[in-house]
């Protein structure tokens, strides 16, 4: 692998907002997110698909995608502020700064968090889930480089996670 790793710091804002009840998290914006100055920017990441897969809904502009998560009461971040990172692998990732993510629970109702992955897994419940004593959910990894999982698949887990278990309200509006 590439050593040149580079130091870069989040490039734009979480999407919530007051009404905020999950929270999903990524780890760190791609090179296209970064690119497109928004989440999820490479065509062949599937987390928008698996929105679509779960809601019904495809939204496709920046806006039309804030308004869908907000719509359904889902707020979007990654727990990495800062790092050295080699392109946008995930494995090459060292000296991470957390987001602050205590500070978006405290302003919003959020009470879940998924995270999309492995890496912000283990960012989130290593710096940020004792501040926070809110554990999160792993989800399967909607990255391109996760092409062990098939869309249908990643479709059935994330649903599966995300809707309300028995005895359960709602978290997020389907």
């Amino acid at each position: 692998m590439d050593d040149r790793r580079t130091r870069l710091v989040h490039p734009f804002p979480p999407v919530w907002d007051g009404n905020s009840r999950l929270l999903v998290l990524g780890s760190f914006p791609s090179v296209k997110s970064r690119e497109d100055g928004f989440y999820y920017g490479n065509r062949s990441n599937r987390f928008w698909p698996v929105m679509e897969g779960i809601f019904g809904e495809r939204p496709c502009t920046r806006d039309e995608k804030i308004s869908f998560l907000l719509s359904h009461s889902i707020a979007l971040w990654d727990s990495i502020a800062s790092c050295n990172i080699v392109g946008s692998s995930d494995a090459s990732i060292l000296d991470a700064v957390p987001n602050d993510i205590p500070f978006l629970i405290k302003h919003s109702r959020i009470e879940r968090i998924a995270a999309n992955g492995s890496r912000a897994y283990d960012i989130y419940m290593k710096h940020i889930y004792p501040s926070t004593g809110i554990e999160a959910l792993k989800l399967p990894s909607t990255s391109p480089a996760n092409a062990s999982w098939r869309l249908s698949a990643l479709i059935e887990a994330w649903k599966e996670a995300l809707m309300p278990k028995d005895g359960e309200d709602a978290i997020i509006g389907i």
